[in-house]
């Protein structure tokens, strides 16, 4: 007889629409050690839906794969996919409507050999009815099986909602022995706020913009936990999602990742792919490898999925958009050694319309919405401020050696030159990376003087050394002081590009980010890691900035 296992890891609540959610797990069978795969179990999710009563909708019950190659990691998109049993229908969800569902792993025998592979027909034909396991799902443990979300607001003939509220932050260092219940402590804080109404609005949604792990726990160039194995990177992913906090609030509110330098290694670019590593003699290309592979399995796999197997994705929440950068495999630098105009930050351009690139669909989706609705694009690395040692004036290699906007001026003058050009008003950038949190108000001479722009940064999550990086000091304040000098000028050879920037705190933080319609304006608040909104160290003033938006 076979009986159902709770999730090894999960379950996550993923990419969320208003009739979908993605519910993604990792089984645990007992039949693994780390990266080794009992070559001959395989694993089969089970995912039901609860009713009212909490008991499981037998009729809502379906099977999906848990694949070895992506170390048996899978998902299940409530409301959208097709079950593996094909008399076994899905049905769409409802808007703004709470479901709870139950999932579980099955074990089977699986003898065939490694290089087979074997499809959906054959493999349902070993198997019960879906509805068989509902007995089994109910008993499973609540803590490790279940997971609670609320599908999105559903879209009004293009009238985007009055009120959209969304949690930002990044950057989870793993804490070190004892402390790693600290790099734990503020996913309660962050779970309490997603719960909590202002003005009436809750959280959609958790967006990650970077840095969910740490693969080189000090640096690339301190030998001292540097993952460079298959197993060292699973062992970070389990550690980061695994911990109590977080897993808590990964299985009871949709989340959005995407990855930065840490998910591979210190300020990663992919010129690195052509050179080796001196120092530890670490071949780069299989590091690059394993790390996507692993990022793929427990970050990629759980959200949209709108570019094949790109990295970068876009979603809406209550008809506002989001463009989710890929601002790391796309990274290039150093193609001419005497100049920064050749580096690339999400990808070079394309060559011709048959295949754009990552840089050209951003641009398209810029344009492609009205032009006074709020467009949100997520970049982990800052895109204003600077930091002051690599501002206007600053020598190459400073620049490139920030690991920021700084070194890939193409990559920014292509994005302004298309916001100005085409007046797109209310584009604010999402971003972490820096330990510092701050928000800044971009602007714009000649005939970009009236638009509405901004960056909001949250980070980190946890980081234990505030002394080694992150200081305000750091980072330009208002680009048009002299002593902080930072302007951009544009492709017209007339429009510049200036910012302020405040609210800067090094506590460990998130943000919340609320859209409000009515008064035209985001709100942003920004939490320490007991989820108070953080005051300023000289004026005791709150982190509060209300950012005033062209109205829509």
């Amino acid at each position: 007889m076979s009986y159902l296992r709770a999730p090894g890891l999960g379950p996550i609540v993923g990419h969320t629409t208003h009739e979908s959610s993605r519910i993604w797990i990792r089984a645990g069978d007992p039949g693994d050690s780390s990266s080794a795969l009992d070559s001959e179990r395989r694993t089969i999710g089970v995912i039901g839906i609860l009713k009212s009563n909490g008991q499981i909708d037998p009729k809502q019950i379906h099977y999906f794969r848990l694949h070895r190659e992506f170390d048996r990691t899978g998902s299940f998109e409530l409301g959208r996919q097709q079950s593996l049993f094909k008399t076994t229908k899905t049905t769409k969800l409802k808007p703004k409507s709470v479901y709870r569902v139950r999932v579980g792993t099955l074990t089977l025998d699986d003898p065939m050999r490694d290089d087979e592979m074997l499809d959906n027909d054959d493999l349902t034909m070993t198997l019960p009815q879906p509805s068989h396991w509902a007995t089994e799902l109910a008993r499973l443990p609540e803590k490790k099986s279940e997971a609670e979300f609320r599908t999105f607001a559903a879209p009004s003939n293009n009238d985007p909602a009055d009120e959209v509220s969304f949690l930002s932050g990044s950057c989870r260092f793993p804490g070190l022995l004892f402390k790693a219940k600290r790099a734990d402590k503020i996913f309660k804080a962050v779970l309490k706020e997603a719960e909590t109404k202002r003005n009436g609005t809750e959280p959609s949604f958790v967006l990650m913009t970077g840095d969910q792990i740490y693969a080189d726990t000090l640096n690339r160039l301190v030998p001292i936990g540097r993952a460079d194995s298959f197993e060292a990177f699973q062992e970070r992913y389990h550690t980061a999602f695994g911990s109590k906090n977080m897993r808590k609030l990964l299985r009871n509110k949709p989340v959005y990742m995407i990855l930065d330098d840490h998910e591979i290694e210190d300020n990663w670019t992919q010129d690195r792919l052509s050179y080796p590593d001196k120092v530890f003699q670490v071949n780069k290309s299989q590091l690059f490898t394993i790390a996507i592979d692993a990022y793929m399995s427990y970050q990629w796999s759980h959200g949209p999925r709108n570019f094949g197997r790109r990295l970068f994705y876009t979603f809406e929440c209550g008809g506002y958009p989001f463009f989710v950068c890929d601002t790391r495999t796309q990274r290039y630098m150093d193609d001419d050694e005497n100049s920064l105009d050749d580096n690339h930050l999400i990808g070079r351009p394309s060559l011709g319309d048959s295949a754009p690139a990552q840089i050209d669909r951003l641009l398209a989706w810029l344009k492609s919405h009205p032009r006074k609705l709020p467009k949100f694009i997520v970049t982990s690395s800052v895109f204003a401020p600077s930091p002051i040692f690599a501002r206007d004036g600053s020598s190459q290699k400073r620049k490139e050696k920030s690991d920021s906007w700084p070194a890939f001026p193409t990559t920014r003058r292509a994005i302004l030159d298309c916001i100005v050009k085409n007046k797109i008003q209310n584009v604010i950038f999402l971003s972490g990376d820096i330990h510092c949190a701050n928000v800044a108000e971009l602007s714009f001479s000649h005939s970009g003087k009236n638009l509405k722009a901004y960056s909001i940064t949250s980070s980190a999550f946890y980081w234990p050394f505030p002394f080694a990086d992150g200081d305000p000091s750091n980072f330009v304040h208002d680009s048009r002081k002299p002593e902080q000098a930072d302007p951009f000028l544009l492709g017209d050879g007339k429009t510049v590009m200036h910012y302020k920037a405040w609210n800067f705190s090094q506590e460990d933080n998130f943000c919340r980010v609320d859209i409000d319609r009515a008064n035209a304006q985001v709100v942003v608040r920004t939490f320490d890691d007991e989820g108070e909104i953080i005051r300023h160290e000289v004026t005791g003033a709150k982190l509060e900035a209300n950012l005033p938006l062209a109205p829509w």
